[in-house]
This record gives C-alpha cells, structure tokens and sequence, in this order.
C-alpha cells in the first residue's frame, strides 16, 4: 500500500479523516447487565488467555501514540473498574508525554474506591452511565440493585472539580422507557457547574432487542424538552465532538446538555476514532463487523513497526460512514459489552 507511509506520525484514513482518539477496552465482564448492552441470556465471554494483559495493553497504546499520533485515550469495558489494574494502566498511559485526555466510561458502581487513587494516576475525564433517575426503572434496566450507589458515586465525582473539571452523565434514550425523564435529566445539572447531561439515541447491536418502537430521535428530544427550556445551541468548538451542546438559557442554571445522534444525524464525516476490544482485535468503526487482531500479532513476536503498519492499513479501508439504521439492525455484530462502549 504505496499510499501509506510505515513512519507517519499520524492516522489518516482514505478519506482523509485523522484519527488521534483511541477507545480500548479493558474487560468483557460487568457489574451491571444493562439491556441494550448485553443480552438478557449473558454472553459467552472470551477465555481469560485470549484477553490482553496489563503489559499488551500498554504496549498497544504506546503504538498507537508513539506511532500514530494518538492523544486521547477512553478505557472502556464491559465495566473498566472492576480491573484491578485499572489504576496501573492510567498511571502507565499518563507517562506519555503527548497524551493530553485520559478517560473512563463506567457505570459508577465502584467509583467511590478510585475516584481519588484514578485521579492521582492522572484521569481527568469521567463519563458515567446513567439512563433513570428512578430506582425500580434502574433495576429493570440493569437487572440489578446498585441505584443509590451510583447517584452517590456521581455526587462523589462532582466535589473534586480540580480533578474532574467536567462529569458527564451518558443517558441512551429509549422509546417508551425513560422518555418521560428527559427534562428531570435536564434539572439534574442545574446547580452543577462541572455536569453535562448528554442524550444518546438507542444504536442498534447483536441481541440488544433492537425494534423501530425504542428508537427515540434528537429531534423528539428537542421537542419535548423546549416545552419547558429555552435553549441554546452552542457553536462547535472541537470538529471532531459527537455531541451537539446545548445550554439553558436561565441565569440560575449551571450545567449543560448535549445530545450525540449516532443514528439520526451521523457525524461520520470527522470521525477520528479507533476502538481495540479486550481480546484485542481492532475495529475502525463502532458498527463495522470487520475486525482485525492485533492481540495475535503482538504475540507473534511482531515489531512496534509491522504492528503500525497492520493498524495503517487496516483504517485506510475504513467505510466513509456506518449502514443506514434500517440495514444496520439486521447485520451480525458483536454485543455492545464485547465491543466497549
């Protein structure tokens, strides 16, 4: 591929895309068993040889940023907090000199045990997983009963601003289920400076119950929201955020709200992200079915160049933009918690 320098100090796909923003899971497993993430008969999870260690993991990374350009890393999972070397691995990412954005995306159960020890690592970007504001609906989504711990957690991370400048909630909104929350969602940021409340559209995944009916749009968002707020759409200020950000326009209101339209109105056209799963195969794109295993590469003795070849060559195929919505439910996929959220 005469196309692709082996020394590029960055990742550009055929369309010209840079791709500096890398999302690696660390584990399979969760805590929670969240319905449009895992299906409700569980998963068949990989066995533990086949997932990446602590020193595979880093070594991936190191790659991606030495090689490639990469500056921004989300831990994800199943659920990155339930690693017991998640504390290791921020502490190893964070000696990278370029690195600038460290984050996790976790469901906040255990998060009173690491908000401290993960900020001394150097975290400094925390997104939570929260799609009720009420306890019985918590335990119907999740199937399980961890409600008043995780509002607890998201109190906790709140009061270390210096740490976490900004806390971000991911709320996936679904038809039916907690559409009525939309604007006690909204109130949950009012007093809350260091708050975003972001709005997700449900995205289609292998055995997530995926039906048209769940299927709730940012426009419908909007509607049922601006009964109550004014708002104001805030100009882009980073042409690679997913989210479109809005703020209440009411002097007494502190936070913010954004919405992230995967499905109504994709932001394909910046995409900069790269995803590595916990059993280290490589998927350019979050709704692509094609993967490529960087895991068996590295253990067959591959240099840091071949493997940077490999990641080149494989995002250069990467598709302008995902399949319509209509044709991506009935394509095979990996559940969400194999993926990383």
């Amino acid at each position: 591929m005469s196309s692709i320098s082996r020394q590029s100090t960055v990742l550009i796909d055929s369309f010209n895309r840079l791709h500096n923003y890398l999302r690696i899971s660390l584990t399979e497993r969760c805590n929670l068993r969240c319905q449009y993430c895992m299906p409700e008969k569980g998963v068949d999870l990989s066995p533990s040889s086949h997932l990446l260690s602590t020193n595979e993991i880093l070594h991936l990374i190191r790659i991606f940023t030495t090689y490639g350009g990469v500056n921004k890393i989300r831990l994800t999972g199943g659920e990155p907090t339930i690693r017991k070397d998640l504390v290791d691995i921020v502490r190893g990412v964070r000696s990278y000199p370029t690195m600038k954005t460290i984050g996790i995306t976790t469901n906040g159960v255990l998060l009173h045990r690491l908000l401290e020890p993960l900020a001394q690592a150097g975290l400094n970007s925390l997104n939570i997983s929260l799609d009720t504001l009420v306890q019985q609906k918590f335990e119907f989504l999740t199937r399980r009963a961890a409600f008043a711990r995780v509002l607890s957690n998201i109190r906790l991370a709140l009061d270390m601003p210096k740490s976490y400048p900004l806390v971000k909630i991911n709320c996936v909104v679904m038809q039916g289920i907690n559409t009525d929350e939309l604007n006690d969602f909204v109130e949950l940021a009012r007093d809350q400076p260091n708050l975003a409340v972001r709005f997700i559209e449900y995205m289609p995944f292998d055995d997530n119950k995926w039906n048209e009916k769940k299927y709730f749009p940012y426009e419908e968002m909007l509607k049922i929201i601006k009964q109550r707020y004014n708002l104001q759409k805030l100009a882009q200020i980073d042409k690679n955020d997913t989210t479109k950000w809005y703020r209440v326009q009411d002097d007494s209101y502190k936070g913010r709200i954004g919405f992230i339209t995967s499905m109504s109105e994709h932001f394909c056209s910046t995409c900069n992200r790269i995803r590595v799963t916990a059993d280290g195969q490589l998927k350019v794109c979050l709704f692509d079915n094609k993967e490529v295993s960087l895991r068996d590469v590295l253990r067959s003795g591959a240099s840091d160049e071949e493997i940077y070849a490999l990641i080149q060559q494989t995002l250069y195929k990467k598709d302008k933009e995902h399949l319509p919505v209509d044709v991506l439910h009935t394509q095979a996929n990996r559940p969400m918690i194999l993926i990383g959220g």
